[in-house]
């Protein structure tokens, strides 16, 4: 009995549980909103693009 009870307080693994729910998280955010972030990137890109002449 003792031996279960310490099973179910161990907490080794709870780590490992959020890190992926964190991911996830970012993965779906990544997916819902990738129009915009492509939109964001390129604009960057092209902004600097355009300005490395003048340095």
């Amino acid at each position: 009995m003792r031996g279960i009870r310490e099973f179910m307080m161990e907490e080794d693994g709870v780590g490992v549980v959020e890190l992926i729910l964190i991911l996830v998280v970012l993965i779906g955010l990544v997916l819902i909103f990738k129009d915009k972030l492509t939109e964001l990137v390129n604009d960057i890109f092209q902004t600097i693009a355009k300005d490395a002449g003048k340095v």
